[in-house]
């Protein structure tokens, strides 16, 4: 059992639930490397959210290279796309943030990616017309071995259960 959300926490479930409020269809594209300890955070999230999310969510494990799932994503035909990622942003380790990819000018983020995130929104947002957002969390460390720390574990678990209070 998680523990309550924390204040932090609370306001980005506040954010999400009032960016999804128009939500018609929804993609879900985890993003991260599993040999690189908390880059794994976003593909984690979609892995645990598997079986849980209703039809009109759409859950992708992009891994390192979500640009192999752009054309997927376009078909799809969603309202929404939620990326989630690491993001080396200067915070404490599992602290998040959401952007806006419309309103974001520079995305804070590890680049284990091909394409840069920045690109891929753009992309998506032109041939798709989805919303876009990036939920970002900071990593505790990006070296390499497999699974979360605690701290970033922990946080995936409450990402989890924040994307459930609103998307179910």
């Amino acid at each position: 059992m998680a523990p309550p959300l924390t204040k932090e926490q609370r306001s980005i479930e506040k954010e999400l639930k009032d960016w999804f409020s128009q939500a018609d269809r929804v993609a879900i594209a985890g993003i991260g490397n599993s040999i690189r300890f908390d880059d794994f955070v976003g593909v984690k999230i979609v892995q645990d959210l598997q079986g849980k999310v209703p039809k009109k969510v759409f859950l992708l494990e992009c891994e390192t290279v979500p640009e192999s799932f752009m054309d997927e994503i376009i078909e799809l035909r969603p309202s929404h796309v939620l990326l989630i990622d690491a993001a080396i942003m200067g915070l404490k380790p599992a602290e998040m943030r959401l952007f806006d990819a419309e309103k974001a000018t520079n995305f804070p983020a590890i680049s284990t990616h091909m394409l840069p995130l920045r690109v891929f929104c753009e992309y998506i947002t032109k041939l798709a017309g989805a919303k876009i957002a990036l939920l970002l969390v900071e990593p505790k460390s990006v070296e390499f071995g497999e699974g979360l720390t605690p701290e970033v574990a922990l946080c995936a678990k409450q990402i989890v259960k924040i994307l459930l209070n609103i998307l179910i």
